[in-house]
């Protein structure tokens, strides 16, 4: 599972999404939380007993990623569309991008509940989707699922 959330990991992840997946490895793909221990060391602490955690850079990630091969079910927190895309253009393979939580900064437009989009943004998901990947924004399991690529096509 590949999930967008400028927050990482939080409640909804490690109650919510943790679970209902059965998730043995959560790895967090950000070149920002990679170089902030004191973030990394929040993580690990809020983690359930048994799940590893991997905080890598975005590129870091992305080799973990192609190297495991599948063999665990994986969490892949991203900070935003553009570490996503980026994700996927190393070859990164996954049918689906949860989009969770991007909150409001100046110079965004709302598209759900608790999805701001900047023009990046828009352009990231956009690119994301033209390689056959869906797109779906929820914050938990048990949300109906916005079809976040039609959402974008209406804004265009």
């Amino acid at each position: 599972m590949l999930r967008i959330d400028d927050r990482l990991v939080h409640g909804q992840v490690v109650i919510g999404w943790i679970p209902h997946f059965e998730i043995e490895t959560v790895i967090v793909a950000s070149d920002a939380a990679a170089q902030d221990s004191t973030q990394t060391t929040l993580m690990e602490m809020a983690m359930p007993e048994g799940v590893a955690l991997f905080v890598l850079p975005v590129d870091a990630a992305a080799r973990k990623l192609r190297d495991a091969g599948g063999r665990r079910r994986t969490m892949v927190l991203v900070p935003g569309p553009r570490e996503a895309l980026r994700l996927l253009e190393s070859g990164v393979v996954c049918r689906a991008v949860n989009v969770g939580g991007l909150h409001y900064t100046a110079g965004r437009v709302q598209l759900g509940k608790a999805i701001f989009l900047g023009d990046e943004d828009k352009a990231a998901l956009r690119a994301i989707a033209q390689r056959g990947v869906a797109l779906e924004g929820r914050a938990l399991p048990g949300d109906a699922a916005l079809d976040i690529a039609t959402m974008l096509g209406e804004q265009a």
